[in-house]
């Protein structure tokens, strides 16, 4: 047990960057749990290592399913957050494929791809290691790792700084609550994109819109309803800064932006219930939003 308990959170961390579901991670990590129960350890020179491969297999072949189930998904799919401000072990790992920014791009890379990438830039394995869990040569995975990191690089800008982003997402918030159409504008990209993930459960966009000018009166649009009786707090999910929607004191929205030097890229709107029913507002109370009620 203690040994298991040891690696938890790495196991987690590992299923989380591949799938991009907390939910469907701490199942994946269940089912390790329950083959560590039955497996003769004698034959385990290292369990640690045992736990990660197995973790790593198993999440690639869920990789593979969720990939065919999210062919039919309702709207735009997006990663379930985590509270990285509550779980700081998950937080202290290195951040990479942990922001949704990565995360969105790694889900065009097949699952093994995906998974060498992930091991090898957010635990640091060796590549001989990487090799072994994933069953290829150590010059394939390689491959792999240069091929993902590359895709990364070449898609996503430069984000800007914690705080920065902070900045952004807080002055996106009094803007859009108070519909200025013109300060909205001016804190975008020219081709910032908006997701909004309902899932078919709640009421959103089955499309992303995209543009400067589009995104500002598409936020515009829905302003006065949308904003009515909305209570802001902050919180660290995957490692930045997002804000939590709640009425009566129930989070109904997780709100987030990824930024960089040319403003904000991506506005993410995460609305299915099922995505954020582990995401409770803060025990202090909301940080006031200029603008805000």
């Amino acid at each position: 047990m203690a040994v298991f308990a040891g690696v938890r959170p790495r196991l987690f961390g590992i299923a989380y960057r591949m799938l991009g579901s907390a939910a469907e991670a701490e199942d994946l990590v269940q089912e390790v749990w329950l083959r560590w129960q039955g497996y003769d350890r004698a034959k385990v020179d290292s369990p640690a290592a045992f736990l990660a491969t197995t973790t790593t297999r198993l999440a690639i072949n869920a990789a593979q399913s969720a990939r065919v189930r999210r062919e039919t998904y309702i709207g735009p799919w997006l990663p379930e957050p985590v509270d990285t401000g509550a779980d700081p072990y998950l937080g202290a790992e290195r951040s990479e494929a942990l922001e949704f920014a990565v995360l969105l791009l790694l889900e065009r890379l097949s699952p093994t791809e995906r998974a060498a990438y992930v091991l090898r830039e957010a635990f640091d394995y060796p590549y001989r290691q990487i090799a072994d869990i994933i069953q290829l040569n150590e010059p394939a995975v390689r491959q792999l790792v240069s091929r993902a990191r590359k895709h990364v690089l070449v898609e996503r800008r430069t984000p800007v700084t914690g705080a920065e982003q902070r900045r952004l997402l807080t002055a996106f918030v009094t803007a859009a609550r108070s519909g200025d159409l013109i300060a909205l504008e001016q804190l975008f990209a020219a081709d910032v994109t908006s997701y909004s993930d309902g899932g078919g459960s709640v009421r959103a966009s089955r499309f992303p819109v995209a543009g400067a000018s589009r995104v500002a009166k598409y936020v515009k649009a829905f302003a006065d309803h949308f904003w009515a009786g909305v209570d802001v707090a902050w919180a660290a999910t995957n490692g930045q800064t997002s804000a939590l929607l709640s009425r009566d004191g129930q989070v109904f929205a997780v709100l987030t932006v990824n930024a960089s030097a040319q403003g904000i890229d991506q506005v993410l709107w995460m609305m299915n219930p099922a995505k954020i029913t582990g995401l409770g507002l803060p025990q202090d109370s909301p940080e006031p939003v200029d603008g805000g009620p």
